[in-house]
């Protein structure tokens, strides 16, 4: 374990995806999905705990979520859980634990992640986080980990490789990306064996992604070094707001790793899902001999099959007839919808809000 490992955890995101259970209110970050007792943030955190110092971990949240991260990882000092002001992507949600980081340790190697992956073998998930450091040590480059797809899935994005001499056993230069391609094209991309999904697991020094920064997102570094020096001062919550008013919404793929030409993969096989979505969260369940995962609550089912039932506990739910269907309850709300229309839950979300103020 070095000094100079950091490890950032994105948590500032809605999880609209999983609604009803997510919500603005409360994401699905901080909940727990899996019934393991611990919430997705409290999993992630304790998997990068032997990885590296447990002050070098910052959470960047939206600011309404401060005090909830806190609450679940009480381990963490205030000054680590870095609270954005407004939601601005993962680009300058990234810029922003740079920033952090610099104040601290201009030699830094940084993992970024997400906070709602699961991660079935984490040891061997913690040999490849430290091969990957390995990797980018005396290295200009950019790391991200690729999952070899098994099944035309749309709401992820896609990495082609091309071989470069003179690399380390699964690692692969990054010829192009592909942002969420719709069931045709992903078919195609699957097929052609070229194609890996992107986990959004990434490793790099604090130097190469700031070049990075200043290469592709001028504009964002330009607005972050000036909030530098603020860090740490009682002007860096103004500086913060006046920077997220200022900074565009880009994602670190369309901003940086989409056009940089360092880019490179890692290929991983640890048991990884991105529990975007209740299909993915179905794939990763226990299932009865009808495929079906039913996840809370008190359910009879009947000639239904491949769907994902979650009724919240003390409450009985009766299903009929129905096939590759998500049906979801939470205390307020209700959701019946076919797994192949889930990317729409979205829009759903969106709706009830214009609609009716809120999603809960």
């Amino acid at each position: 374990m070095s000094n100079n490992t950091y490890c950032v955890i994105m948590a500032g995101g809605v999880g609209s995806r999983f609604w009803p259970l997510s919500t603005t209110q409360t994401p699905k970050q901080f909940l727990d999905i899996l019934g393991t007792g611990k919430s997705l943030l409290q999993q992630t955190y304790e998997r990068f705990i032997p990885i590296c110092p447990v002050e070098n971990i910052m959470v960047v949240t939206n600011k309404a979520y401060k005090e909830m991260v806190l609450e679940q990882l009480p381990e963490l000092k205030a000054d680590q859980v870095l609270a954005e002001p407004l939601r601005r992507n993962t680009a300058p949600c990234i810029a922003y634990a740079n920033a952090v980081i610099k104040s601290k340790n201009p030699d830094a190697q940084i993992v970024v992640t997400p906070s709602d992956h699961l991660i079935i073998n984490e040891e061997q998930f913690r040999e490849k986080i430290a091969n990957g450091l390995d990797f980018v040590k005396n290295r200009d480059t950019l790391l991200t980990f690729g999952i070899k797809p098994s099944r035309p899935e749309t709401g992820y994005g896609y990495i082609q490789v091309e071989h470069e001499d003179g690399l380390p056993d699964s690692f692969n230069k990054v010829k192009t990306f592909t942002e969420k391609p719709n069931l045709e094209m992903a078919r195609i991309l699957l097929e052609s064996g070229e194609f890996f999904w992107n986990s959004g697991i990434f490793i790099w020094s604090l130097k190469s992604v700031e070049k990075a920064f200043e290469m592709h997102l001028r504009e964002i570094a330009s607005l972050f070094n000036s909030f530098y020096p603020t860090v740490g001062t009682p002007t860096e919550e103004k500086a913060l707001y006046d920077t997220y008013v200022d900074c565009r919404n880009i994602s670190i793929d369309y901003g940086v790793m989409e056009k940089a030409n360092n880019v490179y993969v890692q290929i991983v096989d640890f048991g990884w899902s991105d529990l975007g979505t209740w299909t993915s969260l179905h794939e990763n369940s226990e299932r009865n001999f009808s495929n079906n995962a039913v996840l809370s609550g008190k359910v009879l089912l009947y000639d239904t099959h491949d769907s994902v039932v979650h009724i919240p506990k003390g409450k009985t739910a009766v299903v009929q007839g129905l096939s590759n269907y998500i049906v979801v309850q939470s205390d307020k709300s209700l959701l019946i919808c076919p797994k192949a229309n889930e990317q729409q839950i979205r829009q759903f979300t969106a709706d009830l809000k214009a609609e009716y103020g809120s999603d809960d």
